[in-house]
């Protein structure tokens, strides 16, 4: 089990930062992708490990990243 979050927690972390290059990059919406998925990795491992300092973190991230994707959406005309 250890091993596993260990995994998660570090393709969480390359996630996250290859979300964040991408974002300054200017590959806006892409950059959303990969940071979504991090976000959703380091909320399981919160969630796993009862660490509830990491899971307040990235739990509200998860709504405004939600709020993100909906205002790119009608904002675009996909809505």
């Amino acid at each position: 089990m250890t091993t596993n979050i260990r995994m998660l927690k570090w393709t969480s972390t390359v996630l996250t930062l290859l979300g964040i290059l991408t974002f300054y990059l200017d590959y806006y919406p892409y950059s959303m992708i990969p940071h979504s998925l991090g976000i959703i990795g380091w909320t399981i491992v919160g969630t796993i490990t009862k660490d509830k300092p990491l899971l307040t973190n990235f739990s509200l991230q998860i709504p405004i990243m939600i709020a993100g994707i909906i205002k790119y959406s009608y904002t675009t005309g996909l809505f």
